[in-house]
């Protein structure tokens, strides 16, 4: 690479000045920097690289883009296309994204990885035009240190790679995820909205811990006798939906069943006698929400916000919160604060107020769940949070497959929920098969009346969500090995515990070998029945379920013959060995 080459080589237009960028050579990767910088190798292919400055540093580098066919982030509808050099770069933060991005090539390898220490990154990654090279970027105030990955490993073992690599140093801070936060879960947006009462909530909670879902998440409307989907009401957080909270949480307790409810933690309503108290520290105005976002600089604020939710636990009895849009305090255009902050940093005060949040509920109960949501997934909040949820997808199968995986791929220890999986009345039971075979690997969550499900609905349910929790171990927290980026995930496997989990969303063949599996299990999401099964040797035992997990087929399969196994749209292949 041509060493007097800068910044200014290509066109820019989004990008910030850094200064003066000057080469700095490691372990064949050719870099630019500004700054005081260092670079070292801390593994095969795998360099650490620290700029230091007093004002704003960047470290740059560019790899030639050869056999390239995604460019992967974990945000909503981050991954696919290769952007152009020029195109705006990511601005990552506490409150959302995540810093750390991949180039993958044919055959699912890294070309380029990297990861950055801390949270609030500027980062820019696009294709040079002029070279046919693929430039990645980042930039930070004051010290910045990146990992990049040229190892050419599958990509998500790199991914993998740079996740635990935030979590260096950190373990004391990063909470025991309860097994609750793996279970199935009811939601009640989709199938209520805001139409919430506490015999609704009860009665979905008792069907669904029938059909294997042991927690119930309670969501909008609870504190609001207004139905028109607004955000005016929020602040207050009084129960005006749900009564007698307390003997009502009792009463879902009593059905084997964890309650956890809504909040959306940065939204004062203009409507609501918060705004009078708190509505003057505004980070924002929501106008079109009805409500301001408030500003976490504030002590007063984050002490009031902390008060409201923290009830839900102490007072009411619940089991968690689900702490909604999160991303609301991400901005760049914030007013100056005055002199009752006690910070000028938006994420210090999003940290301080997650923090006092969590601790105060975890006093109560150690085990308290904690839902964030996509896009905001940084590593900085994993010592606040049990799960993250992908964003809003209602009824895109695909979409929900997507994100979770995305998200999946960086969570690091935390575990990943679907969006909530909801259909048609006449959904036929194939297709509600397929919806919770597309989030296989994330713990899914439900929000249907489950009331008005037909036999055949309610079987496919229940026969999904068994298969889901006999194998949380292989499923969550199995080696995690998504194909083709490019093309959306059509085919993903997870590896642990001595068994193999392949879910198939296309008429793909399916590599059965390896000897360290016992049982190995075929989730056909595609309408094509005949699986074929590749590589491998001797011979398994195989049954074959259909979408409701009736047995439809048994018999001795012998491995290594490129033999097909038809296997019904939204059923499960069953393969085991001694």
């Amino acid at each position: 690479m041509d060493e007097t080459l800068s910044t200014t080589d290509i066109w820019e237009p989004h990008a910030p000045a850094a200064g003066a960028l000057r080469p700095l050579y490691a372990e064949g990767l050719d870099l630019r920097v500004s700054g005081a910088a260092t670079a070292r190798a801390v593994g095969d292919g795998l360099v650490e690289v620290t700029a230091d400055g007093d004002g704003d540093v960047r470290i740059e580098w560019r790899v030639p883009c050869v056999d390239a066919t995604a460019f992967w982030t974990p945000e909503p509808r981050g991954t696919g296309w290769l952007p152009a050099a020029w195109s705006a770069p990511r601005r990552t933060g506490l409150a959302g994204g995540a810093p750390i991005a991949a180039l993958v090539g044919t055959g699912d390898v890294a070309i380029c990885a990297f990861a950055a220490e801390r949270p609030d990154v500027l980062a820019g990654a696009g294709v040079v035009e002029e070279t046919g090279e693929f430039r990645f970027w980042a930039q930070a105030a004051g010290r910045l240190t990146v990992r990049i990955d040229t190892s050419r490993r599958h990509y998500a073992r790199c991914l993998a790679g740079l996740a635990a690599w935030w979590r260096t140093g950190r373990e004391a801070d990063i909470p025991d995820i309860p097994e609750a936060a793996r279970r199935p879960a009811y939601s009640t947006w989709y199938a209520m909205h805001q139409d919430v009462s506490p015999k609704a909530v009860e009665t979905q909670a008792a069907l669904g811990k029938e059909l294997g879902m042991d927690v119930v998440i309670v969501d909008d409307g609870w504190m609001t006798a207004d139905r028109t989907r607004g955000y005016g009401h929020c602040g207050d957080w009084e129960p005006v939906s749900l009564p007698d909270t307390a003997a009502h949480v009792r009463r879902v307790h009593d059905l084997g069943v964890q309650y956890m409810l809504w909040f959306a933690l940065p939204f004062i309503g203009k409507d609501s006698a918060a705004f009078e108290r708190i509505g003057r520290s505004a980070l924002a105005d929501a106008g079109h929400m009805g409500a301001i976002v408030a500003d976490p600089r504030y002590p007063e604020v984050r002490e009031f916000l902390t008060g409201r939710l923290a009830r839900a636990v102490e007072e009411w009895g619940m089991d968690g919160l689900k702490v909604d849009f999160v991303d609301w305090f991400a901005r760049t255009d914030v007013p100056p604060v005055g002199p009752e902050a006690d910070t000028e940093s938006v994420d210090e005060g999003v940290e301080l107020l997650l923090a006092g949040l969590r601790r105060r509920i975890a006093a109560v109960k150690p085990e308290a769940m904690i839902e964030h949501r996509q896009p905001y997934v940084s590593p900085g909040l994993w010592p606040y949070v049990t799960m993250i949820r992908a964003t809003d997808c209602p009824l895109s199968p695909q979409e929900n497959r997507q994100r979770t995986i995305d998200v999946r791929l960086a969570a690091g220890p935390v575990p990943v929920h679907a969006d909530m999986l909801m259909w048609h009345p006449a959904e036929p039971p194939e297709q509600i098969a397929c919806h919770l075979i597309n989030v296989l690997f994330a713990v899914p969550q439900v929000s249907v009346d489950l009331a008005a499900q037909s036999p055949g609905q309610r079987e496919a349910l229940a026969f999904w969500l068994g298969v889901v929790r006999e194998h949380i171990g292989t499923l969550q927290l199995g080696d995690l090995r998504p194909a083709r980026p490019d093309l959306g995930y059509p085919m993903v496997t997870a590896t642990g515990g001595g068994t193999v989990a392949v879910a198939r969303y296309a008429a793909l063949p399916v590599d059965v070998s390896g000897d360290d599996w016992h049982t190995l299990l075929v989730a056909n999401a595609d309408a094509d029945p005949d699986v074929r099964l590749t590589g491998g040797g001797g011979t398994a035992a195989a049954t074959v379920q259909d979408a409701r997990g009736r047995i439809v087929r048994q018999g001795v399969v012998e491995l290594g013959r490129d033999g097909v196994v038809p296997v019904p749209r939204g059923g499960l292949l069953t393969l085991r060995r001694p």
